[in-house]
């Protein structure tokens, strides 16, 4: 049995990388910002249209450095329905995570919710952009200018999309990506913070550079988080073909909406007004009682068949067993219902559209 995964991370051709690579043997330059990582960071830079990025070795990296160098205390409202990533940044930074609901039509942080938790400790936003969707940016900036908050957005799911022809990199104070080989684009490993001040971003640097200000000055306590040459240069590769990369993934979440659009029971990802989506993931959240069978029915009935589903996001990180009970989930109920019915179903750019057909039949045999 050919077994089908959730995904399956996108590589240039290997002739393409090892051309990328081969002055690497030239110069030695293995790390500490060589070559291929400038030139990926100027590369990266050009694609968001912005001013100021720069690059890690993962994409938590780039959160939990962002928040320490903006020198918070307090309290940050976030979401639970997210990667773990999201809540340790803030937990690792000695700071509280307040938990504010999702919608339930995008999965993003409800702006209806977030100023009734506002208290003087509150110090940051941190919204999640969500398979892709994009966060209400606008309201989130009228919030936090209000209340003299930052905004860091964990923006791991939205490489090449854009809000009004915006990329989401150039939102909040700090937007976050993951470059991890699950992703819609990658370097294998990786991650970058994008950015609006140039002050802060002096600091960052640091902080990934072990607070190293120069050959003879440490004056800060920091970490290394330096992106190695290997993985810039894939970045450098992935680059070029990321757009078409796209283009294909769109093939197959359109597959998918003939067979399941419109069927009881199924809620699917939204279509967003103004959003150039990347069709990052194909969630679908099941309503056992109109479609007659459970998420778990399903991830079951795939899983038999060699198709790997995710329960994704499941758990909620205020669940996480790490935190002893510190969070109550019932305040999160829309998360906390979208967490127990969803499935993301696999989703990458060479996904063949039969292997779509196949999928979709075995979910819709699971009705009673």
């Amino acid at each position: 049995m050919n077994k089908i995964l959730v995904t399956r991370s996108s590589m240039p051709s290997m002739d393409e990388y090892i051309g990328e690579i081969r002055d690497i043997w030239d110069t030695h330059w293995l790390t500490n910002m060589g070559i291929k990582h400038q030139t990926f960071q100027k590369e990266l830079q050009n694609y968001f249209d912005i001013e100021h990025i720069d690059l890690f070795t993962k994409g938590h990296m780039a959160l939990e450095l962002s928040l320490q160098a903006l020198n918070l205390q307090g309290e940050v409202i976030t979401t639970p329905f997210t990667f773990a990533s999201t809540t340790h940044a803030i937990v690792r930074n000695g700071l509280t995570p307040v938990f504010c609901d999702i919608n339930p039509i995008d999965f993003t942080i409800d702006v209806n919710k977030i100023e009734s938790l506002i208290t003087d400790k509150t110090c940051a936003i941190m919204p999640v952009h969500v398979y892709g969707n994009v966060c209400n940016v606008e309201e989130i900036e009228r919030i936090a200018k209000k209340y003299e908050l930052k905004v860091i957005y964990d923006a791991a799911h939205t490489f090449g999309v854009k809000y009004k022809g915006k990329s989401t990199a150039a939102f909040g104070d700090v937007s976050c990506f993951s470059f991890h080989a699950t992703k819609v684009f990658n370097s294998i490993e990786g991650g970058a913070a994008c950015f609006r001040d140039e002050e802060f971003g002096l600091k960052l640097y640091r902080l990934k550079n072990f607070g190293i200000r120069g050959p003879e000055c440490v004056d800060a306590v920091g970490a290394n988080a330096k992106m190695n040459e290997f993985c810039a240069a894939m970045g450098i590769c992935n680059l070029r073909h990321v757009d078409e990369e796209i283009a294909k993934r769109k093939k197959v979440v359109e597959r998918y909406r003939e067979h399941l659009e419109g069927i009881e029971g199924l809620q699917l990802n939204p279509i967003q007004k103004d959003v150039t989506p990347n069709y990052a993931y194909f969630p679908v959240v099941f309503e056992e009682k109109l479609f007659g069978a459970t998420r778990n029915d399903v991830f079951n009935a795939l899983a038999e068949h060699g198709i790997g589903a995710r329960k994704y996001f499941y758990p909620l990180t205020n669940t996480f067993e790490c935190f002893h009970n510190a969070f109550d989930v019932n305040e999160t109920p829309v998360a906390l219902h979208v967490s127990r019915h969803v499935l993301t179903l696999p989703l990458y750019a060479d996904l063949a559209l039969e292997d779509v057909d196949k999928i979709c039949g075995i979910i819709l045999k699971c009705r009673k």
